[in-house]
This record gives structure tokens, sequence and C-alpha cells, in this order.
């Protein structure tokens, strides 16, 4: 059965690509380069705000990245100050997350945010402490496709690999369930498309957060009848 699901952040439980588009594009013109637009920065964000400056700067025209190291501090300032601009849920998450709690399953965050900046936009629109555990990007942890943090987002619930479910919007998040060993689902709502998601093999796609809740349901219903 499921006990935990866990989410990515960016393009699963909220649309951040207005933000993260400002705050890159603030960050460009600190170097007086063009602009990149909210289709391109999805398909620059999933891999940590580093290579996310790295793929901003070659499009904006900075191919031999003169101006990388500089970018990052800049990008940091402007993402403290920005993280949270024009961002909203998805239409069915809520839902999807009262459905989860209802039944009893945990709710998780793993994601490549710097872990400031997700704990600030997991709090402001879903509460502190709604849930059972945040983590972003932190120091020692590999980033994502790794599948370390995933791990430690169960061992701190004492909940066993097999019984997680992994949610996400990338090839970036296909491989960090499948690579923890989890039963992996890739939602068609964010920043990718069904090709991508379907090159990895996830166990599951979906189109809608309500179609996580009967996954979630009839798995656990087929594990009541079998006991």
């Amino acid at each position: 059965m499921y006990r935990l699901c866990i989410f990515d952040l960016d393009g699963t439980l909220l649309n951040t690509v207005y933000a993260l588009t400002y705050v890159t594009n603030l960050t460009l013109d600190a170097f007086g380069l063009r602009h990149v637009t909210p289709e391109e920065t999805k398909r620059i964000v999933g891999n940590g705000y580093r290579m996310q400056m790295k793929r901003a700067l070659m499009l904006a025209g900075d191919e031999k990245l003169v101006h990388y190291e500089a970018s990052l501090p800049i990008y940091m300032e402007n993402f403290s100050k920005y993280c949270l601009k024009d961002v909203e849920p998805y239409d069915g998450i809520r839902e999807l997350l009262a459905s989860l709690k209802e039944m009893g399953v945990h709710v998780a965050v793993f994601s490549n945010k710097p872990h400031e900046q997700a704990i600030v936009n997991i709090e402001t629109f879903f509460g502190k402490g709604y849930f059972d555990v945040v983590r972003g990007e932190q120091a020692g942890t590999p980033k994502k496709p790794a599948p370390d943090g995933a791990f430690a987002i169960c061992q701190e619930l004492g909940i066993k690999q097999e019984e997680c479910l992994y949610l996400g919007d990338t090839n970036t998040d296909m491989e960090t369930g499948l690579n923890a060993g989890m039963d992996t689902v890739g939602v068609l709502w964010g920043f990718r498309d069904r090709e991508e998601l379907e090159g990895c093999h996830p166990q599951y796609i979906v189109a809608h957060p309500s179609e996580v809740a009967e996954i979630v349901k009839k798995k656990n219903e087929s594990h009541g009848r079998m006991e």
C-alpha cells in the first residue's frame, strides 16, 4: 500500500514559471543579455538554480558562460525577493492533498529549489506543518535525480520506499523516483510533455490531480482486501 506521497514542487504542486522567468531575466539584465520566455524557462529548470543559470546564459547568447560565476549571487539575491511572484497552486492540488490526508497518507516535498525558498513557497500556500517533510536543495545531499533526499524523507517518517509514491513533472523527477525504487507518477499539468515523461517509463502518467487520489485509493483498497 502507499503510506507516503513525495511531491516535486515547481511544476507539480505550484506553478512557479512566472517567478522563475522574472528572476532569471532580472539576472540576465545585469549583463545586458536578452530575456528568456516562460516556455524557455520550463525547459531550463529542474536541476537546481546553477544549471538553470547556465542554460539561461547560453540561451541569451553567453555561450562561453563568461558571466556564469557572477550570475549566481545575483540570481539568489533576486530569488530571495521574488520567489513568490505570480506563484499559485495548480487546480486540483489542494483537493488531492486533502484526499490523501483523509486516507491517512503522509505527504512530503522534495525539490531542487534552494531549501529556504522551498520552505517559503510551501508555507505561504499550504501553511506551516501541512506537509510532513519539506526538503529543498541542501549542502551535503546530492540534487535530484540522486535518490538520497527521497531516502532521507522515508527514513525520517519510518516508511519503506516501496510504500511510497513519487510525483513530478520532468525527466529528472521520473529518474529520481525510479532511482529510489518507488512507484513514480508523471504529471502532465507541469513544465514538460508526455513524450519526455513516457521516455522514462514511470508506473503512471496522469493529466489531473484527482487521478492520483484514485491511484492511491485503489492500491490501498487492494492491499486491504489481501490482508
